[in-house]
This record gives structure tokens, sequence and C-alpha cells, in this order.
């Protein structure tokens, strides 16, 4: 910033403040109780701090040796120095606690700088420049010690400093109410979601386009494993054996040691690295690609575009279509469906009853939905027009959804930057009006650099002799 605003100064955070160190170099004995021992992941700007994340205890004995070098306490403000730059948190909280190395601690002379506004200024775009700027290393970007003690401050005068911090803390507050509920949007557009799903598959969802009153309750699966768990059928539908509807196909693995079956492959080949992305989509693309010749060598087979691929066990529940010719990995079920059903409404069904089918799932460690029980799935299948009818109505709202989805990540990106635009504009003096009756920064800093000077330096004790 060129031109600071009449009254202003640039001082270093060394020169406002009692003390700028960090916490001990040394890993503690971590204990289930005792002192807190805090981390960055503790630590969110402007939310309070969070214990629940990382929790680690010392004992009392070594957190009194810990705070010899670093001793910090309610209005003391910390700051990574370590990994995530740019921010910082004031000590609001009542509870004693200890820092590790990667954690800066600052001990404002409030005779110079409020607290408040200190915290503030740290989590400004000026600071985070200036982080960047110095920072080291490849990995995890560090901020030396003694760069933060340089950290450029934009000092304003001691009353001005009450004003921007009251402003401030009303207006993050404001937009912090509308994150929070921006931020609440996701959760409900998956239970919009899962609800057009319950809605369509139930029939609820066309009734008026079929002319006649579903019959069965929203909450009904349409895919269960035993006759006695059908609902009633809505009129003009049935349930249905899916073996009956559609070829059960399953997948496998051609052996990674062979070469060639490897090597400048151009199969497509749906493995669990791709499902969790391509969830309740067409899939046209895949992480990994067999050849031809390791296809034909093991006991998966190339399955014809639209084929309904279910995941049965690690990522139970996950489901895509094939937008293309593909073959999958043994742990999906493969359903190519027949003329009565399409592909769409059957990624819909399984979609709408994943949790009902995930209860059915053995294993202790991993769920698996096995061969034999997918062979006695029944399926809630309504006429192939109603079908079609229905896939229209779920495309038509998801495009909806993810249309609200995208512009609530466009908001979320604009409040993010509007933080930092206040933050900017108040160290630039531009949030509050100045008043020329303030004592300038200058005059305050060079006073209680005055006195730092009078004041007698301590005297160290010399050292004991050590015997050789």
């Amino acid at each position: 910033m060129s031109e600071l605003p009449e009254g202003w100064i640039i001082a270093s955070l060394e020169d406002i403040s009692l003390k700028v160190t960090d916490g001990t170099h040394k890993t503690p004995n971590y204990l289930e109780s005792g002192v807190r021992f805090i981390s960055i992941k503790n630590i969110r700007p402007y939310k309070p701090i969070d214990w629940n994340v990382y929790e680690r205890y010392i004992a009392k004995e070594e957190h009194a040796e810990l705070i010899k070098r670093c001793h910090p306490e309610k209005g003391d403000i910390v700051f990574p120095r370590i990994g995530t730059l740019g921010f910082a948190k004031i000590v609001d909280w009542d509870d004693e606690f200890s820092i590790f190395v990667g954690l800066g601690l600052v001990k404002p002379n409030r005779n110079i700088v409020q607290s408040k506004y200190l915290e503030h200024y740290m989590n400004s775009p000026f600071v985070a420049e200036y982080s960047r700027s110095k920072a080291t290393g490849t990995g995890r970007m560090t901020l030396a010690l003694g760069d933060s003690k340089k950290l450029p401050v934009f000092l304003a005068p001691l009353a001005e400093q009450t004003r921007i911090a009251a402003k401030l803390d009303k207006l993050l507050a404001q937009v912090d109410t509308f994150k929070t509920r921006i931020d609440g949007i996701p959760a409900l557009l998956k239970r919009f979601r899962q609800s057009v799903l319950a809605a369509a598959v139930s029939g609820r969802l066309t009734e008026e386009w079929r002319g006649g009153a579903a019959s069965s309750p929203l909450s009904q699966p349409p895919l269960v494993f035993f006759e006695r768990d059908q609902g009633v059928a809505p009129n003009g539908w049935d349930w249905g054996k899916l073996v009956s509807l559609a070829e059960l196909e399953s997948g496998h693995t051609p052996r990674k040691s062979v070469p060639g079956y490897w090597e400048n492959g151009d199969v497509p080949w749906i493995s669990l690295q791709d499902i969790r992305a391509a969830d309740g989509k067409e899939i046209l693309e895949t992480k990994y690609m067999p050849t031809m010749l390791g296809i034909e060598n093991s006991s998966a087979r190339l399955l014809p575009k639209g084929t309904v691929c279910f995941s049965r066990d690690i990522s139970v529940g996950f489901v895509t279509i094939m937008g293309r010719p593909m073959a999958t990995t043994q742990h999906f079920a493969n359903w190519v469906c027949k003329d009565q059903l399409l592909p769409k409404y059957l990624m819909y069904s399984f979609m709408a009853g994943r949790d009902h089918l995930l209860q059915s799932g053995q294993g202790s460690t991993v769920k698996t939905i096995y061969m034999p029980a997918l062979k006695e799935l029944r399926l809630l299948l309504p006429p192939i027009a109603e079908q079609t009818e229905i896939v229209h109505r779920v495309e038509q709202l998801f495009v909806f959804a993810d249309q609200l989805e995208a512009r609530v990540k466009t908001a979320r990106a604009r409040i993010d930057r509007l933080t930092q635009s206040i933050l900017a504009k108040a160290f630039r003096g531009e949030l509050v009006p100045q008043d020329p009756d303030d004592e300038p920064a200058s005059v305050l800093l060079e006073r209680i650099k005055a006195q730092r000077t009078a004041a007698p330096k301590a005297k160290r004790g010399r050292r004991a002799a050590t015997s050789g």
C-alpha cells in the first residue's frame, strides 16, 4: 500500500508487541487428559475454537516447562506459521493451553494496539500476501519466526482502532450469518434430490400424468429382496424379479502381472476409483484401461452402452450407467436392461432404494451384497411410457438442483471475497471516518519507545562455573 491515511504509520509486529514467539520445538508426551495442546487444526478465524477436531493433552508439569518459552493467555493472538498461512485467531477462551512450533503467538502491547484490531489485521489480504511472499518450502509452506516479527502492520490511531474493530465485528458477523445460511443449502438440495427420487419410484411424481393416485406410501423402497417386503403397487405398476427384466453380469480384473493386459490399453474399465464421481451419472471415461487381450483372458467382458453398474461391496450402493461399451471390476453387479426397463429408471430406483439395500449388506468390516441376494431383487416397475415420463421429470428437477448448487458455489466464493474486501477497505482507512483530534499512531509509538529506553534493563545472572 503506497499511502496511509493521516495519523497512521507502518510498524513491525515486533514494535507493537510485548512478545512474538512460537510454541515448543519439542514433541510433547501426549496424554488422554491434562492441559490442552492445540494445533492449527483447532484454529478457525472468526469461529469458536474447535476443541474436538484435534484433541491432545499434556501433563501440567510438562506444560509448566513449555510455558517458560511461550505463555499463551486470553487476549493473545495465535497464527499459523506452517501450512495454511495468513490468518489469526484471538485467544477468547478461558482454558489453559500449550502450542506447538507450528503456531506463532503475539502478545500485543495494548498501549499501542488493540487485540481485536490486530486480529482483524492479521486476517487481512495484506498479511496473506506478506506471508506468501516470505514463506519457504515446497510442501508445507513455513513463515520463519524472524519474518513473522517483521510483519508490517498498518497502525491507526488508538481511538480509530476501536472504531475499526467495532465496525468489523459487526460487518463480519453479518457476513458469517450469510455464509452459514449458504453453507446449509447443499444439505437441503441433497434432501430435495432424495425426495424427488422417492416420489418418482413410488408413483407420486406422475400420479396426475397417470390419471390416478399412488396407492403406495412415499417412503416405499422400489427394490426389495423378499416378496413379503413388496408394498402395494400403484395402478398399472407391477412388482417383478429384476433378473427377468435385465441380464445380470459380473466383472473381473485382468491380471496386473501381465504387461500385455494393461500396457497401452484402450478398453474403458470401471473400478472403485471411478464410481463415487460417477454416482447417479453416465460414465464415459475411466481411470484405468486394460487391453482387449486382458478382457478376453479374464472373466470380465465388454458390456453394452446403457448397462447399469451397481457397486455391491466397498462403495456399496453407488451406481452409474455406461455411456459407451465398457467392462468393470468384480466389485460391480452389472444390469443389461431388456426392452421393458429403461436404464435410467433402474439407476434412479437403485439411488432411491440405497438405504434399504445397504441394510441388507453382509459383513462386519466391509459391507457386501452377494450375487445370490442380487438375483432375488424385486423391482417396482411402471409401464415403459411412464418410466420415460418419470426419467424426464427427474432430470428436469435435478437440472434445477444442479443450477442452484452452482449458484450457491458462486455465492460462497463471492462471500469469501467480500470478507477480504471489507478487511482491505478497513486497513486502507476507508471503513470508518477519521477524527483529526485522535492522537497519531506515530506519537504514541515514539512515546512507548522512549519509555522502553528509559526503563532499567533486567540484569542477567552469571552462569555458575562448570567443573571440567
